[in-house]
């Protein structure tokens, strides 16, 4: 049971980087990717379809460390209160932009929605690097500061925006298109600067498991024995759901929808 509980911690947490770093890479990108309002929609229709599932991934990942590492988490959260604020308040943003923008009274509503996806893309991207800023640098108890901590922030960042450019190229048509590809470059096939930086961001939530050690914090067996299965059966149609949501949505965006 403890192997199966470090798989899917590690399923979770690599499925949440490589997904929600997809349309957290482009939110970053919108006011570069869309000019103007149309443009803008269409940028925003390449990832909205998938955002909400994704997030589902760092539901469970926070599920797991807290049903079957307690102590881990304990450990993991000391000192990090700021940061974690700071997380979840930029998903708010993000998310309420989302939802709101066809909601407003004009073009100055939709820009101000825009603008809070940006930001709050931003905001995830950075709280996730100063999270693992810690992991990465040898302090994994320790609140991360210093310069150390600001450059590995940045460069979580900047892999989440090579991201969504990668995701962009794969997903947009006309003008916003060939934006992204000027920046990703026009050799290879067009899904391999994005097969790249999956892996790369996949890696990062490995990275970090190796100087956790979390097999040393595991649940007791009883609570493993009762709350693995459960979570066995949840990750069969969460895996479902993603597949499902790929084949439907696996062709380019030409119009912008609701969002």
């Amino acid at each position: 049971m403890d192997t199966l509980a470090l798989a899917l911690l590690a399923l979770f947490a690599s499925g949440w980087f490589v997904l929600g770093g997809a349309d957290i890479g482009t939110g970053m990108l919108t006011p570069y990717l869309g000019r103007d309002d149309r443009e803008r929609r269409l940028v925003i229709a390449a990832f909205a379809p998938f955002f909400l599932a994704n997030e589902v991934w760092l539901v469970a990942l926070a599920g797991v460390l807290a049903g079957c590492f307690p102590e881990l988490e304990g450990r993991l959260l000391t000192g990090r209160l700021p940061v974690l604020v700071a997380l979840l308040a930029a998903l708010v943003v993000r998310d309420l932009g989302l939802w709101t923008r066809q909601r407003g009274p004009g073009p100055r509503w939709r820009a101000l929605c825009d603008g809070a996806v940006t930001a709050g893309s931003w905001g995830l991207a950075l709280a996730t690097g100063w999270l693992l800023a810690s992991l990465l640098t040898g302090r994994p108890y320790e609140p991360a500061g210093g310069p150390a901590a600001v450059l590995t922030a940045l460069a979580v960042a900047a892999l989440c925006l090579a991201h969504g450019l990668g995701f962009a190229a794969l997903r947009l048509t006309g003008v916003p298109y060939e934006r992204a590809r000027r920046l990703v470059g026009r050799t290879g096939r067009p899904w391999h600067p994005f097969a790249l930086t999956a892996v790369l961001l996949g890696g990062l939530p490995l990275a970090a498991g190796g100087v956790l050690t979390p097999t040393a914090h595991t649940a007791g067996p009883a609570t493993l024995r009762l709350l693995v299965p459960v979570l066995l059966a949840v990750t069969v149609p969460m895996l479902g759901v993603q597949a499902w949501l790929r084949r439907l949505f696996r062709d380019r965006v030409t119009a912008p929808t609701y969002f």
